[in-house]
Order: C-alpha cells, then sequence, then structure tokens
C-alpha cells in the first residue's frame, strides 16, 4: 500500500528533490538513483547511511542497528512484548522473552527461534521479586550483559470509573503497572551500568494515560505514572548515557485491548476517535521501539511516544 507524502517529507518522482547529489560518502546512492519507495524509508527511520550502505534495501530488520545488544522484553509472549522481542531480535539484539506461564514462554520462543532469532525465554511474573532476580541472572549468565529493559507487563482486572474501582483492584494494577515498571528498571541498572557505555529503558505506556477512559478509570491512572517515572529516570540516569523513554500506544489490535475493539459497535466508537480511522498493530509498536532503543535515538530521553493514529494525546 502506497503511504506517499504521509511522512512529512516531500516526494518528487521527476527529479526527488529531496536528495541533492550523493546523500553522504557511506550511502553511494545518487540523486538519479534514489526512488520514491526509498525517500519514504529513509523518512521514516528506517534507513540511516551511517548505519546501511544500501539505504534503498527492502527490508527494515536487515539494518541490524542492534548488534551485540542483549535486551529484556517482558510480557512478551503475545501482543506488543511479542512484536517488540521479534523486531529488536530481527535487528540484531539477543533477546530475552519472559512471561507468568512457562507454556506461553516456550510456545513463544520455539517461534521466533523458527525464524533462526537469538532468543531465550524465561517464567516472570513481574510482581514476584525471587521472579524478577531469576530474570536478570539467568541473562547475564546466558548473554553476560544487559543494553535494554523494556518494561511491558500490565494488568486491568476491572472496568469502570476511577472513583469506583476497589481497594484491592487498585492495588493490583499500581502494583504491575507502576511498581512492577519501578523494581524491574530499579534492578535492572546495575546490570546495564556495568556496560560503561549507556543503554535503554523503555517503559510501555497507553494513549489512556494522556486521555483517560471512563471504562479504564484506574488503568489510565497507573499509566500516567509512567510518564513520570520515565522523566524522573532520565533526569538522574541522562548524564551516564543511559536513555529512559516511553512508548504510549493507541487503540491495537491485540487480546489485551479486544474489549475495545472486538464487536462491531465497539469498533466503530474506537475508529470514530482515530483521525486515520483504523487500529494499530503490535509490529508498528515495536518499530518505535526499536527505534527508541537504537543509536538513531541517541539524543532522545525523557520523552513518551504517542503511537494513536492521530488520536487526543495530551493531558
Amino acid at each position: 500500500m502506497s503511504r506517499r507524502g504521509g511522512v512529512g517529507l516531500p516526494v518528487d518522482d521527476t527529479n526527488n528533490r529531496f536528495f541533492r547529489g550523493t546523500f553522504n560518502s557511506n550511502c553511494k546512492v545518487q540523486r538519479s538513483r534514489v526512488s520514491s519507495q526509498c525517500l519514504i524509508k529513509v523518512a521514516e527511520g528506517y534507513f540511516f547511511p551511517s548505519l546501511s550502505g544500501n539505504c534503498c534495501s527492502s527490508t527494515a530488520p536487515a539494518m541490524k542497528r542492534l548488534n551485540d545488544k542483549v535486551a529484556i522484553v517482558t510480557a512478551s509472549t503475545d501482543g506488543i512484548g511479542f512484536a517488540i522481542a521479534k523486531r529488536l531480535a530481527q535487528e540484531g539484539a539477543k533477546v530475552v522473552i519472559s512471561r507468568r506461564k512457562e507454556m506461553n514462554v516456550q510456545k513463544a520462543v520455539q517461534e521466533l527461534k523458527k525464524d533462526k532469532l537469538e532468543v531465550f525465554g524465561l517464567k516472570c511474573h513481574v510482581g514476584n521479586a525471587a521472579d524478577r532476580k531469576r530474570l536478570f541472572e539467568e541473562t547475564i549468565k546466558k548473554y553476560g550483559k544487559l543494553n535494554i529493559l523494556i518494561s511491558n507487563a500490565a494488568t486491568n482486572p476491572a472496568v469502570g470509573p476511577v472513583l469506583d474501582c476497589e481497594e484491592g483492584v487498585w492495588d493490583k494494577i499500581f502494583d504491575v503497572n507502576v511498581k512492577s515498571s519501578f523494581m524491574l528498571a530499579k534492578e535492572a541498572l546495575p546490570y546495564i551500568r556495568n556496560q560503561g557505555a549507556g543503554g535503554s529503558i523503555v517503559f510501555v505506556s497507553s494513549i489512556a494515560g494522556l486521555n483517560p477512559s471512563p471504562l479504564l478509570g484506574a488503568y489510565s491512572v497507573s499509566k500516567t505514572a509512567l510518564f513520570g517515572l520515565t522523566k524522573a529516570a532520565a533526569q538522574d540516569l541522562a548524564r551516564e548515557g543511559i536513555r529512559v523513554n516511553c512508548l504510549a500506544p493507541g487503540i491495537i489490535q491485540t487480546k489485551f485491548s479486544s474489549t475495545l475493539h472486538e464487536s462491531k459497535t465497539a469498533n466503530e466508537a474506537a475508529l470514530s476517535t482515530i483521525p486515520m480511522n483504523r487500529l494499530g498493530s503490535s509490529e508498528e509498536m515495536a518499530g518505535v521501539v526499536a527505534f527508541l532503543v537504537s543509536n538513531d535515538a541517541s539524543y532522545i530521553t525523557g520523552e513518551t511516544i504517542v503511537a494513536a493514529g492521530g488520536a487526543t494525546s495530551r493531558l
């Protein structure tokens, strides 16, 4: 499907005026040979000459921006987490995936290994201190280091207005969505610091943290808290070269968000809030995260990237 003109840069089939001569010394593509397809890929952040000698390559993961990196992705056996794990591995990272149920972990590992990706799986309930400890220790035992942490686990055991939330439900939501994210980052930090060359942490939040839904009251507040955690941690770690950022997905077509789009009525209501008039995909979210943890985002920290098809996204 063509996405011409949708990336904020001029596309001109006649002479590609965006390019005046060679892009740079590392990408020997002359103006006359640069296609609009290539221009779109560059504009989308897929290809950068400093990282690839061929900016007209046909597959984004071929860049291998994450060679020699080790990443942990929590809640990564399906949905957004699985797509993130897959994309990071496609870009060269060694990836540790995790989930509460061993069966789901092994199934995901087998699926990724079919693509000859370097992955390792561990059972981990992020709210369990012993599980988190084992997650980090086994990662170091297997790969010898840790460069990237993606905190993706979340729960929403009840729906309804925020002040109708029962105390026990509130505590569970904040224990998993906020406290566990904090503890994962805190416990990962010594291992990331040991590399002595920066590192990256990404918290996966939600557009609900910016534009609360009446049905997701407590969940929305927990996701707002991750924006503050991102800002505070980024300020603390910036001088060490460790970057902390946040992804706020809109309505993504996953099992977790199925109640927001599975029925015709719910789907129409969801689409009415999205200017692009479609739901997002897990793979699109994975692309944003891959960018954030790569050197292409080396001057970005403390930011929340909203990927929501243009939906309202301001507190």
